[in-house]
This record gives C-alpha cells, sequence and structure tokens, in this order.
C-alpha cells in the first residue's frame, strides 16, 4: 500500500488534473521541488555513516550528489520553460493594457463552483466537475456587449487550506494574473457549514499574492440548496448556477464597473 502525506497527496490530484502544457510544467516543478527536500531527508542516515575526522566519505554520499544535480539541472530546464510562456503572458497583459480591456478574474476556494460560473457567463463548455483542482490552467474569454469596450473573464485555479508552498511557487506566474485584474469574483459555496472559514483562507491567499486591495464582489453559489433565507449586503450575490438564478444582478453591476471605467 502506497502511503503519502498531505502534500504527496496534493501533488498526485495536481498531476491528475493537468492538461495544458504549462499546467504539466507547473506540477513538475512543484514535485521535484518536494522531491529535494525528500531526497535530503532520506538521505539522513547515510550521514551517520559517515565516519570520524580523516574519512573522505560515508557510503551513499556520491550518490546522492549525483541526484542533486540531476534535480537541479532539471528543475532550471523547467523554470526556463515555465519563465519564457510568464514573459509570453505578461506581454498579452501589456497588450490588453494598451487595448483598454477591462479584466475581471474569478477567485474562490476549491470545488466552490467557479468554473461553472464561467461556463455560464461566456457560455462556455470547459470542465466543471464535483471535484478538487478540476481547474489547473487559467482560462480567459470574452464577455461580449454591444455598448462597452473588451471584457476579459478568467477562470483561476481553486485555492485550498494550507497549500504546499512548492504548489504555491510553482503556479505564481499563473496566480499573478490575479493581482492585475479590475475585478474579482469571490465566489463561495453557499451550501458549506464552513463557508466562512473558507472566505478567510482565500482573502488570505489573496493577501499573499499582492490581490487583497483589487475590488471584489462575493458571489454566494449553490443557494437552491440552502434552507434559510440568504442575506446580501452591498458587493455580495447570491446565485445559483445551476438554476441560471440571481446572475443577472451580478452581470448588471458589472456591466455598470466595466462602464465606469471606460468612461474614466
Amino acid at each position: 500500500v502506497d502511503v503519502h502525506d498531505r502534500t504527496e497527496l496534493i501533488l498526485h490530484i495536481f498531476e491528475r488534473r493537468a492538461v495544458s502544457f504549462e499546467g504539466k510544467l507547473q506540477v513538475e516543478l512543484a514535485q521535484l521541488n518536494y522531491m529535494a527536500t525528500k531526497l535530503v531527508r532520506g538521505w539522513t542516515h547515510l550521514e551517520r555513516q559517515r565516519g570520524g575526522i580523516g574519512l573522505r566519505g560515508g557510503p551513499g554520499e556520491t550518490q546522492i550528489e549525483v541526484d542533486r544535480r540531476l534535480l537541479r539541472e532539471r528543475i532550471r530546464k523547467v523554470k526556463q520553460k515555465i519563465s519564457s510562456l510568464s514573459n509570453t503572458r505578461q506581454l498579452n497583459r501589456q497588450h490588453r493594457q494598451r487595448k483598454n480591456v477591462f479584466n475581471i478574474a474569478i477567485v474562490g476556494y476549491t470545488n466552490a463552483g467557479k468554473s461553472s460560473l464561467f461556463n455560464l457567463m461566456t457560455h462556455q463548455h470547459v470542465q466543471a466537475d464535483n471535484q478538487l483542482f478540476v481547474t489547473l490552467d487559467a482560462k480567459t474569454r470574452t464577455l461580449r456587449s454591444d455598448q462597452l469596450g473588451s471584457i476579459t473573464l478568467s477562470d483561476t485555479v481553486g485555492f485550498i487550506d494550507d497549500l504546499p508552498k512548492p504548489l504555491l511557487e510553482a503556479f505564481a506566474s499563473t496566480l499573478e494574473e490575479i493581482k492585475h485584474a479590475d475585478l474579482l469574483l469571490h465566489v463561495v459555496d453557499g451550501a458549506d457549514q464552513q463557508r466562512s472559514e473558507k472566505i478567510r483562507v482565500v482573502d488570505a491567499m489573496l493577501a499573499q499574492l499582492g490581490a487583497d486591495n483589487v475590488p471584489t464582489f462575493l458571489v454566494y453559489n449553490k443557494i437552491d440548496l440552502v434552507d434559510h433565507e440568504v442575506v446580501t449586503l452591498v458587493n455580495e450575490y447570491a446565485i445559483s448556477v445551476t438554476q441560471a438564478s440571481g446572475v443577472d444582478k451580478l452581470t448588471y453591476d458589472i456591466l455598470a464597473m466595466a462602464r465606469d471605467r471606460f468612461a474614466s
């Protein structure tokens, strides 16, 4: 029976979900960085066999150095490929800024319904299953508006409490898009009993990414599964993607904010 710790389990799930070339590279980088730490720990028992002063080295010392060198070389190559893709994304972002494009990013805890909302608003059919981390690759589509300029909507990777550091570092270039957005749609599973805690986790992640000052609409999804009445406040929305209810008001307010942006 294979035994995995929490980080290994999450990395394994990410590996199974990765579809695009960039997504696979990011997951591989996270795995390599994690393997580097495990490699050191896995060979510590040999350090005790090195003996006293005058010995040139203990058993396994040569092999671990070879493994470390191979890992460093592979990490370097993967980082170079990711950096190239990141530069392309930055050029695209600069192009959108010159064209005065209004950018919206959907964020939230994993499995809150982000991709389902993305599909509903953009009339797309991206994968949106009831599973953890279905979306690893940021997907961007254009919202049609005859009266306004260009509006883009991006679906992003879902957050989780205590996201392993190797994953956060590997997906840094993709998550950077969030802090450059003009508006965030923070999607919450309204039927989740732990929704307040998960909102806190996402807010903390956004602060860590430098996106805590980006204007945000808090969107409570799955209200069709809630028995009690849902009370919404300013910049809060209660919707059901499966029943396509409550989305009209959200879309109206998004267009109003974009109109103000284009007017200025």
